[in-house]
């Protein structure tokens, strides 16, 4: 029987999240260890922050001090991983990894198998409805599914100018 990848959390040092991310997908590039660690995920969110009296959206790391990493569990992985400069361990008990359900997996919002649903098309006319271009009108160019985003084409000063933004972020007129 074949087994599974699964979601495991490991720990870090604090402020090292991004860093480990990197050296794993490194590691695993340069071994071709893709068939063992197939994703490693630094969760975060977008917050709006308020500085100077602007507001401004910056990223905000959900679990600082962790780090999830989709595998298949064997004492290849478990090494590679757990000896990678800044991680201090798998959450669980140290002899064995507990994996995370796959309950956790969707409250966490990790895997996102469903495909996004959008009401327009190329070549509609969009009401831009979040981000520095919020209330302008623009018509759909492309639509790109795999990376959630919408290329806009909007009117500003006479001139027609290319925007990138989020599927949520635009609804038709």
């Amino acid at each position: 029987m074949a087994e599974q990848a699964m979601w495991y959390v490991v720990h870090t040092y604090s402020g090292y999240e991004n860093k480990v991310a990197q050296n794993l997908e490194t590691i695993v590039e340069n071994r071709r260890l893709q068939d063992l660690i197939h994703e490693v995920k630094v969760p975060i969110e977008m917050v709006a922050e308020i500085k100077d009296g602007k507001e401004k959206m910056v990223e905000r790391k959900l679990f600082p001090g962790y780090v999830l990493v989709k595998m298949l569990m064997t004492d290849e992985s478990w090494y590679i991983v757990r000896n990678c400069r800044g991680v201090t361990g798998f959450v669980g008990p140290s002899s064995k990894p507990v994996p995370l359900s796959q309950a956790e997996v969707d409250a966490l919002g990790v895997e996102t198998n469903s495909e996004p649903t959008v009401d327009y098309q190329v070549g509609d006319n969009v009401e831009i409805n979040a981000g520095p271009l919020e209330g302008f009108v623009g018509m759909v160019e492309a639509i790109d599914m795999e990376k959630r985003k919408v290329s806009v084409k909007v009117s500003m000063f006479g001139r027609e100018t290319p925007a990138e933004l989020e599927l949520n972020q635009v609804k038709p007129l």
